[in-house]
């Protein structure tokens, strides 16, 4: 027998017509599952007795144009919605927090302000694992559900780390066949290693920049995969990607959000700290730790300017760049003012372009990709 439920959906009045949308399509699921749908645009009536609360994105109420501002506007909803969480919620309310921009961030954010219920906080990571997923499995022309153990470290929403040491795939057309539970690791059927350094990690790069990443069948997906596992344990053996609180875990500074391997069992997580051969190397655990802390720290006003972490090579690199600037700046003194204009604006800047090493995704500040309505299920 299946476990009812009844869906609220609270934002504010001025999409009120929105919703009301939402919960006709929703009532046209006709699911045997779905007791009611409603929704609610009243600040202090949110969250009444919710066992459960997806957190998604939430638009801004004015124009932001800096990082910083990015990350500021996130913490007045943060310190209300903690507030009304802690004060109306059902005292073992589960939170998931999703969406496009920030989502390490806002959850950090949210334990902070409702610290009774901060083990019960949580990121999803499904969302970047499937993308990743995906795009192996166009490569090797098999069926993204046949891959699996892809690791998500770091920021879901901005830098992070997609590891495939772990990684294997189920039921792959080879000379080499088995039985259904047979696997082979990906990194061994992917003999073009300079597609995993570059393309693969280009294509993911690109969902996330131009905020295409976490669309609405994907954002869906991930929610209910992560409240199934939650509630009924992920599949035995299989490694899941999830942000969580850092308790020091695998090096990673405590305090932060960070999305590590886990799984699923008896109504909560485990974090899987006796994989094998899954070390991190400085740089790369530096530069996602970094941009995490520093987030924390601008949000909260402890920081002024968010400063991207950048290696010795980068910043000997960037000395280089700005010397062969200086260099070219002196030659084109002496070029005669006609022929300085034959020289395309791009090209006269393009020394000075500082791109994010591989492996990396950088932020985005984007305010068309801040929006979005926040829905909050409850």
């Amino acid at each position: 027998m299946h476990t009812e439920i009844s869906i609220t959906l609270f934002d504010n009045k001025q999409v009120e017509e929105y919703l009301k949308s939402l919960v006709v399509e929703t009532q046209d699921l006709a699911s045997p599952v779905l007791r009611s749908v409603s929704i609610c645009t009243k600040v202090e009536e949110a969250f009444r007795q919710a066992h459960v609360i997806v957190v998604l994105d939430d638009s801004t109420d004015k124009e932001v144009f800096t990082l910083e501002d990015c990350l500021r506007s996130r913490v007045p909803l943060c310190r209300l919605y903690g507030y009304l969480i802690g004060k109306n919620a059902h005292e073992s309310v589960r939170v998931i927090v999703g969406g496009r921009t920030f989502v390490n961030l806002k959850t950090v954010l949210l334990m902070r302000y409702a610290p009774r219920i901060a083990h019960n906080i949580i990121a999803v990571a499904l969302g970047v694992e499937g993308e990743a997923k995906a795009v192996l499995a166009r490569k090797l022309k098999t069926a993204p559900s046949y891959i699996k153990d892809v690791i998500i470290w770091g920021n879901i929403s901005g830098n992070n780390y997609v590891d495939l040491r772990k990684t294997r795939v189920y039921r792959y057309e080879s000379a080499i066949w088995g039985p259904l539970h047979y696997s082979r690791p990906v990194l061994n059927l992917i003999f073009d290693s300079e597609w995993v350094k570059r393309e693969f990690v280009a294509i993911l790069k690109n969902l996330t920049t131009t905020g295409r990443q976490f669309g609405g069948i994907l954002a869906a997906h991930s929610i209910a995969t992560t409240l199934k596992y939650w509630y009924h344990g992920s599949p035995p053996g299989e490694i899941i990607s999830l942000g969580i609180l850092s308790e020091g875990q695998f090096g990673i500074p405590k305090g932060i959000v960070f999305s590590m391997p886990v799984k699923f069992e008896n109504g909560t997580w485990v974090v899987l700290t006796d994989l094998k051969d899954i070390e991190i190397s400085e740089q790369i655990m530096t530069r996602m730790t970094s941009d995490l802390i520093q987030e924390k720290l601008v949000a909260l006003g402890d920081k002024i300017h968010f400063q991207p972490y950048q290696s010795e090579t980068e910043l000997r690199k960037k000395d280089k760049r700005i010397s062969l600037l200086i260099a070219d700046d002196s030659q084109e003194e002496q070029v005669s003012d006609g022929h300085k204009d034959l020289v395309p604006d791009e090209e006269k800047n393009l020394v000075m372009s500082d791109e994010y090493p591989i492996g990396t995704v950088a932020h985005t500040c984007n305010p068309s990709n801040l929006g979005g309505r926040g829905l909050r299920i409850a």
